[in-house]
C-alpha cells in the first residue's frame, strides 16, 4: 500500500488552491464595490490587514486622483510597491508591534479634520486586529496579552473581544475618529459568519460584546493583565454609528465554493462539509482522515470539504501553523489510502512560518517514519513544519493579497489503486 502514486493528487492539490485563491482576490469585487460611486468632498484611503495592498492597489485604480491621501498597512513583505497618494506601512503579525502604532497613528492623522462633506474609504481584511493598533496600556502588555490568548488557544471572536477594550481605534472607536465625515468600509471576512464588529475587530462597527464577555474571557484563561488594562476590560465600546457604511465583499463561503468548483473539473464530486469549521486544528484533521476511512470503499471520486479557521493550543515550542498542523494531523489516519489531506490560509501565511498550509497523502506517514519523525510526538511539540519540510508537504503560495479564512480538502481516489492492481 505505501507504494500508491499519490502525485496525481497533489497536482490536483495544487490546481485547486491556486484556482480557489485565484477566485477570491480582491480586485474585482472593491471595483464592483466602488462602480457608479461618486464622492463630493475629500476621500481618504485607509487599508489596513494582510490584503491592504491589494485592496488599496485596486481602489486606487478605480478612483486614480480622486484620493487625496490614503495610508496602507498590511504584514511584512506584503508590501509590492507604490500606490499613488498612499504612504505604505509594513507592521507586526498576529502580535502588533511598535510599527503597528506608528502607522495606526499615521491613519489617526489622515483623518484628522475632515468635514460632513468628506468621506474616509475604509478597506479592511483579516489581520487587522494585529496590524491596525493604538493601544490605550503599554505596547508591552499588549503584546504581552496577545501573546497570552494566542497561546491559550483562544478564538478570534474572544481574542478580538478583548483587543476591542485595549484600543483606541477598534470596536467603533476609529468611525469615532472619522466623524463627522462618512465612513465607507468595503470589507474582506475572514470570520466564521461574517461578523461586522469582529473583523479586523471591527474598527468602524457598532460592537455588540460587552464587558461583562470581556471579562468572562479574562476568567475563562486566566489572564494575566495590568490594573490599567483592568480599567480598559471594564470601559464599554460605541454601540451606535451614524456615520459609517459597510460593504463584505469576500467571504469563506466563496473560497469553499471555488475550491468545490476547481474539484468539480478535476472529476471530484464536492461534499461541502461545513464553511463553519471552528475547532482545533488536530481535531479537524484527524475528522477528516475518519471521513476518508468510511467512505475510501465508496468507489467514487470524492472531495470533502471544510471552510472555516481552526486554533493550536501550544503544547510545544515548535514551528507551525494551524493548516499545517490539521494537516499533519490526519497523516496516520489515511495511510494506505487512495487518499490525500490538504489545509491552507487563502492569505497564503500559516501562522509565523513562510509556507500556506500542509498537504499529507497515504504515504505521507511511512514517509516520516522513515526520516525519524513520531506524529504524535510532532504535534505535542507544535512542529508540523519541520516534519512536512522533510516529506515535501509544505505547501507555498507567498502572499496571495487576500484573505478570507482557510479551507480543507480531503480527497480520495479509488482509481488509484484500481489502476495498481491491474
Amino acid at each position: 500500500m505505501n507504494g500508491i502514486n499519490t502525485e496525481g493528487m497533489r497536482r490536483d492539490a495544487d490546481k485547486i488552491i491556486e484556482a480557489a485563491i485565484h477566485a477570491v482576490l480582491p480586485d474585482q469585487a472593491v471595483q464592483r464595490a466602488l462602480e457608479g460611486r461618486s464622492f463630493s468632498g475629500k476621500v481618504v484611503l485607509i487599508a489596513i490587514g494582510k490584503a491592504g495592498w491589494q485592496m488599496a492597489k485596486a481602489a486606487s485604480e478605480v478612483l486614480e486622483d480622486r484620493i487625496d491621501h490614503g495610508v496602507v498597512i498590511t504584514k511584512y513583505g506584503h508590501v509590492m510597491g507604490e500606490i499613488p497618494g498612499c504612504s505604505c506601512f509594513e507592521a507586526g503579525h498576529p502580535v502588533p508591534d511598535e510599527h503597528s502604532f506608528a502607522a495606526t497613528q499615521a491613519a489617526i492623522e489622515a483623518v484628522k479634520d475632515l468635514g460632513a462633506e468628506d468621506t474616509v474609504l475604509f478597506l479592511v481584511s483579516g489581520g487587522g486586529s494585529a496590524l491596525f493598533e493604538q493601544p490605550y496600556i503599554s505596547g508591552e502588555e499588549l503584546q504581552n496579552i496577545t501573546g497570552q490568548l494566542l497561546a491559550s488557544g483562544a478564538d478570534i471572536v474572544e481574542m478580538n473581544t478583548i483587543r476591542k477594550r485595549l484600543s483606541r481605534v477598534k470596536g467603533g472607536r476609529f468611525a469615532q475618529l472619522c466623524a463627522p465625515a462618512k465612513v465607507v468600509s468595503i470589507i474582506l471576512s475572514d470570520i466564521i459568519g461574517d461578523p461586522l464588529d469582529m473583523i479586523a475587530s471591527g474598527p468602524a462597527c457598532a460592537d455588540r460584546s460587552t464587558c461583562m464577555e470581556a471579562e468572562e474571557i479574562v476568567r475563562k484563561y486566566q489572564l494575566k493583565i495590568s490594573e490599567e488594562a483592568e480599567v480598559c476590560i471594564h470601559r464599554e465600546t460605541p454601540k451606535k454609528l451614524e456615520n459609517v457604511e459597510n460593504i463584505i465583499n469576500g467571504s469563506v463561503r466563496e473560497l469553499c465554493r471555488a475550491a468545490a468548483d476547481a474539484c468539480t473539473v478535476l472529476g471530484y464530486h464536492p461534499v461541502l462539509l461545513t464553511d463553519r469549521l471552528c475547532c482545533q486544528a488536530r481535531e479537524a484533521g484527524s475528522f477528516l482522515a475518519s471521513i476518508l476511512k468510511t467512505h475510501a470503499q465508496d468507489g467514487e471520486k470524492t472531495a470533502f470539504l471544510a471552510g472555516g479557521e481552526t486554533i493550536v493550543k501550544l503544547t510545544g515550542s515548535g514551528k507551525g501553523g494551524r493548516n499545517q498542523e490539521l494537516a499533519l494531523a490526519a497523516a496516520e489516519g489515511i495511510e494506505g489510502l487512495a487518499a490525500a489531506v490538504f489545509s491552507v490560509g487563502s492569505d497564503g501565511t500559516d501562522g509565523p512560518t513562510d509556507a500556506a498550509g500542509g498537504y499529507v497523502d497515504g504515504t505521507t506517514a511511512a514517509k516520516l517514519r522513515e526520516k525519524g519523525f513520531s506524529v504524535s510526538e510532532v504535534l505535542q511539540n507544535n512542529d508540523a513544519y519541520h516534519a512536512l519540510q522533510a516529506v515535501s508537504g509544505l505547501i507555498f503560495t507567498g502572499p496571495t493579497g487576500t484573505n478570507v479564512n482557510d479551507v480543507a480538502v480531503a480527497l480520495l481516489d479509488p482509481a488509484i489503486l484500481q489502476e495498481q492492481t491491474r
